[in-house]
């Protein structure tokens, strides 16, 4: 290129121009791969939710004509002065050259992703430990502070606890609900605040606007784990996030066929996360991109179906003389309950319940003919799993009642099944104890 400077862009050699947006900062995006697929997903203005999970970022294949986009399984792309410009002018992100970079299946679903949160930009991950990792390390400095919920998802956990302090982070970790102690434990080199909008597996919904507010008055990064809500439940950009996690495993693709992850905001700070999905590696296959896809077209009706139930469910499990006590947004009793029906526009479909002992609670597993005893939630079919020897069997029993959770404590993951099937099979259960 007669105009790209080699070297010290600063410095202009003989013949050769200087590039205006490096000190400007006025260098204009290059159009989207999407831009040059045939589809119906681009005309969103005015879409309600139900209509932009069906249709935004399909693209309807223009040499077959088939209505529903293609799987792209190839590992690379035919180059020439296109791809070659962008990569040497730092666009890559935005040209088909090789799937690691970007796949036509990866930018299907992630434009359908990106319409239902609100988003800007996306980045789908091969799981959503790969996304959480790239994203959180693509916003930390050397020597940064990190300042995360006391209640975060075990994987989470393992990464900050283990792995960000052998490269130089340091983390704090404060109850989600108590403001006041998240903005004492800020110092001067934090960074970054890391939280969930819906706890695990208590439920305990986090003021997500308040920590928004938190974040910008100290000028720090905000991230939000929101795949127990889901879009459908809130969109956590609107509130101050900076970008917002998923792991695509759980109810967005809510078929319990596929591991995947996504980040989505604003596309300034999607880009900074790209070249660590580059480095890491954490790219999403094309195949599992169609799976996805076709998952999220279903979406908002599985999520009615998943706060239908599970408020049914709950509501039985309050009246049962052998559960000592539930936790679900949707109950009046439940202490966010107020908090929850401001924020949340879909309760969602987990609920965690106790009965008398941990000993009782594997009974009461074993004893379940309908529903599944496994890991993973936001499946089409209701899972059931107990804390003490699953998500935090890693905690001693002293931790796991300082954060709240009983001794019987059961984590539900409520399908899509008809509620009064789930409350047959649990009050059978229930009966064995």
């Amino acid at each position: 290129m007669a105009d790209q400077i080699k070297g010290d862009p600063h410095t202009a050699s003989p013949g050769v121009g200087q590039v205006a947006w490096v000190n400007e900062m006025t260098r204009k995006r290059q159009s989207g791969p999407s831009l040059r697929l045939s589809g119906h997903g681009d005309a969103q203005a005015g879409w309600q939710s139900s209509t932009i999970a069906v249709h935004a970022g399909t693209h309807d294949d223009p040499t077959t004509g088939a209505v529903g986009t293609p799987i792209y399984q190839t590992s690379t792309f035919i180059l020439g002065d296109d791809q070659y410009q962008a990569v040497e002018e730092g666009y890559a992100r935005d040209r088909f050259i090789y799937t690691r970079y970007g796949n036509p299946s990866q930018w299907a679903v992630q434009e359908k992703l990106a319409a239902l949160e609100g988003a800007e930009s996306a980045i789908v991950f091969s799981s959503g430990m790969a996304a959480i990792s790239a994203t959180v390390l693509s916003m930390l400095d050397k020597g940064a502070h990190v300042v995360a919920s006391n209640e975060l998802y075990g994987g989470t956990y393992n990464l900050f606890h283990h792995e960000l302090p052998s490269l130089g982070f340091s983390v704090s970790y404060v109850n989600p609900r108590d403001l006041a102690a998240i903005e004492a434990a800020i110092q001067p080199n934090t960074m970054l605040l890391y939280f969930e909008t819906v706890t695990n597996p208590l439920l305990k919904v986090v003021d997500v606007p308040a920590l928004g507010q938190i974040a910008a008055r100290h000028k720090l990064r905000f991230v939000v784990d929101a795949t127990f809500t889901t879009p459908l439940g809130m969109h956590p950009l609107e509130h101050g996030a900076h970008v917002v996690v998923h792991s695509c495993t759980k109810y967005l693709n809510g078929h319990s066929d596929l591991v995947a992850g996504v980040a989505m905001g604003a596309r300034k700070h999607i880009d900074p996360i790209w070249p660590r999905l580059l480095a890491f590696g954490g790219c999403l296959d094309p195949h599992a991109c169609f799976l996805l896809e076709r998952s999220l077209k279903t979406l908002p009706l599985r999520m009615r179906a998943h706060a239908e139930g599970a408020q049914a469910v709950a509501e039985y499990l309050q009246t049962h003389p052998k559960v000592r006590e539930v936790h679900y947004p949707g109950l009046p009793d439940h202490a966010d309950h107020a908090l929850a029906k401001r924020l949340l526009s879909n309760m969602g479909g987990m609920i965690a319940f106790a009965v008398e002992s941990d000993a009782a609670a594997l009974k009461l597993l074993n004893s379940l003919h309908l529903m599944r005893q496994a890991t993973s939630l936001g499946g089409v079919e209701t899972l059931v799993s107990l804390p003490f020897n699953t998500s935090h069997a890693a905690y001693t029993a002293d931790q796991r009642t300082r954060l709240g959770i009983a001794p019987g404590c059961i984590r539900l993951s409520v399908g899509i099944e008809d509620p009064r099937d789930l409350i047959s099979d649990l009050a059978q259960g229930l009966a064995s104890l």
